[in-house]
């Protein structure tokens, strides 16, 4: 006996709006990091850079 899978059957659409929606979330997420790293290094100074390992 073949049990059918139990879940929410998603339509087309409905998949292309959930990527839409996961590549937006993750667009902004990277623009939060890229923004906290350029706050990071503003902050700390540009002789950070220069500093020997």
């Amino acid at each position: 006996m073949v049990e059918e899978e139990q879940g929410i059957k998603l339509t087309d659409e409905q998949k292309k709006k959930r990527r839409s929606r996961s590549i937006a979330i993750a667009a902004v997420l990277a623009a939060l990091v890229a923004i906290f790293y350029v706050v990071t290094i503003v902050k700390l100074g540009p002789g950070i850079l220069n500093k020997p390992l």
